[in-house]
Parts: C-alpha cells; structure tokens; sequence
C-alpha cells in the first residue's frame, strides 16, 4: 500500500468519524415542540411531565398550544384529544430514562376549561385558570396565581406558593413549605413537618399540621378548625357573630388573637399540663385540685360565636387587639 493509498484511507476514516459525531450531536439535541388544537367540546386537559418545567396559562382564544423543549432522553410528546380530554405527554422509552433538567413546556389552554396536571420533580406554575386545576407532584415546586373554582395543589417535598385563589381551595405538602396570599372563600390546609404561612381571606378555614410552624393571618371567619400535633400555631382573625373556632393539639403551644369588640363565648381545656393565659379578661384559670388539668371559660359582650380550644400538654393563649 502505498502513502497516497494510507492518506486517503486516514482522510476517510476522519471523515467518518466527525460525521457520526455531528449525528451524534443532533440526535442528543433537545426537540423543540410548538402545536396547538382547537377546544371545541373539550372540558379538561391533562398534563404529563416527570420532570423539568410546566407552566399553563389561561387565556381567550378557542384553543389549545403547547410550545417547549423536549429534554435529550425524551421520545415524543402526545398531544392529542380523546372525546373531551387533551392530553398532553412527555413520552420516554423506559421511566428510569428521564433527566434530572427534564422537558419544559408552556401550555396555553381556554381559562375556563379544568386542568389536571401530574410530574414526580417538574415545577409547575398555573395562573388565569378558572375552570378548576388539580396538581400533584412528588419534589417539583408549585405556584399558583388567580386560579378559581376548584383548586387542589399536592406536593411532597415541593414548596407550595399561591396567590389571588378563590372557591374551593385545597393545599397539601408533607415536608415543602405552603405559603398562601389573598385566597377567598373556602381554605383547607394539610401539612406535616413544613412551614406555612397564610394571608387570606376566606371565610371557612380547615387547618391541619403536625410538626411544622404555622402563621394565620385571617379576615372575618365564620368558621375555623384546626388540628395540630406538636407545632407551634400563632393565629390572627377577626371572628364573626355566630362563628364557630375549634381547635385541638397535642404538644404545640396555641397563640389566637382575636379582634377588640370579639363577641364569643370561650371554653378552653388543658389536660395534663399546658398553661392557658387569658390576655382578653381578667376572668382567671381554674386548675385541677387533684390533677394537673386545667379549664378557662368566660364571655365577652353576647357570646355570639364559640370558641373552643383543647390542648393536651401544650399552652393556649388568646388575646384581642
């Protein structure tokens, strides 16, 4: 063989090998996505994505548009009607072939039309969606603005950040944090060792954690239940006539202060060994002769609304201002 021969033989294997490289390079690029279909007689959409991005907004237009980029490992992704269903999916190979960046998508979909959307670690932002949303994702942080109707947003261990909800409002973290700003009408709380903190205007609160710290800061109430474990919970509302406020705990220490004219009976129980201070009357505690139990009940102006609150070993306060 001789050198001219060898020269082009090397030329051409170098020649091969940049070219499997640039196919290489294009096949690991990211895809990029933008379709869209009409909403005739859809009422729902459901969203896929593990993991990466998701953001849905609502708007005017009589359809649907999904734009984003598909990370390196995905297949395809499904957009398609099925009788009153758009799904949208981020489709891989196999469920361990995912990235850690994931997809990231933007789906834009009629504001009035419900939205149901699934991930394992993807953030999710929604907001001008008024036909209700249902979320759930395991560690993928979620925020919410101006969304009505129905709103139900699960994370595990994703913090959870909303704002402007109104209607049915249902939050749930175990370990991520909740913060809720400006939400109306009916509020449920469920969380376990996170931090939560709540602005609101809602009418009826349902509030249960179990280790974490809570702060409330309610308007007018006509109906507030709480549970707790061992956090700590310090509240602030204003308690409408004929309002009823229970709350219980194990360990964590109760800290309610109400407004100046409150007009509510009280009844407030310790079992084992909590202190109750009365920071609204000058009506003392009563404490057990022969136990460590303790009980505090008086009334302020007609005792319109009630007030309950039992502890087993932590302390309650309540105060007005």
């Amino acid at each position: 063989m001789n050198k001219l021969t060898r020269k082009i033989q090397q030329c051409a294997t170098i020649v091969t090998v940049t070219t499997c490289l640039i196919l290489s390079g294009q096949s690991l690029a990211a895809i990029e996505v933008a379709e869209s279909l009409p909403s005739d007689n859809v009422t729902n959409v459901s969203i896929n994505n593990h993991s990466g991005f998701i953001n849905v907004v609502g708007w005017n237009k009589d359809k649907i548009s999904v734009t984003g980029t598909l990370d390196d490992d995905a297949e395809k992704l499904v957009f398609e009607q099925k009788g009153a269903q758009v799904l949208i999916k981020v489709e891989y190979p196999r469920m361990d072939n995912w990235s850690a960046d994931g997809s990231k998508i933007t789906v834009f979909m009629p504001k009035n039309i419900r939205m149901k959307s699934s991930s394992i670690s993807s953030d999710i932002h929604l907001s001008n969606l008024h036909g209700g949303v249902e979320v759930k994702t395991v560690s993928g942080d979620v925020l919410a603005k101006n969304v009505t109707h129905s709103v139900d947003l699960n994370s595990i261990s994703g913090n959870i950040n909303s704002d402007q909800l109104a209607g049915k409002v249902s939050l749930s973290a175990v370990s991520g944090d909740i913060k809720d700003t400006d939400s109306t009408g009916r509020l449920e709380i469920r969380s376990v060792s996170g931090e939560v903190v709540i602005n609101s205007q809602a009418k009826e609160v349902f509030f249960n954690n179990v280790s974490g710290q809570s702060k409330l800061n309610l308007a007018e109430v006509i109906e507030l239940r709480i549970r707790t474990v061992s956090g700590d919970l310090n509240a602030k509302l204003i308690l409408k006539e004929k309002a009823l406020l229970k709350a219980s705990t194990v360990s964590g220490d109760l800290v309610f202060t109400f407004q100046k004219d409150v007009d509510a009976d009280f009844s407030l129980k310790s079992s084992v060994g909590g202190d109750i201070d009365n920071n609204i009357t000058q009506v003392k505690t009563d404490h057990d002769e022969y136990g460590p139990g303790a009980e505090l009940n008086f009334q302020t102006a007609n005792g319109s609304a009630l007030v309950r609150v039992s502890t087993v070993s932590g302390n309650i306060e309540v105060g007005s201002k």
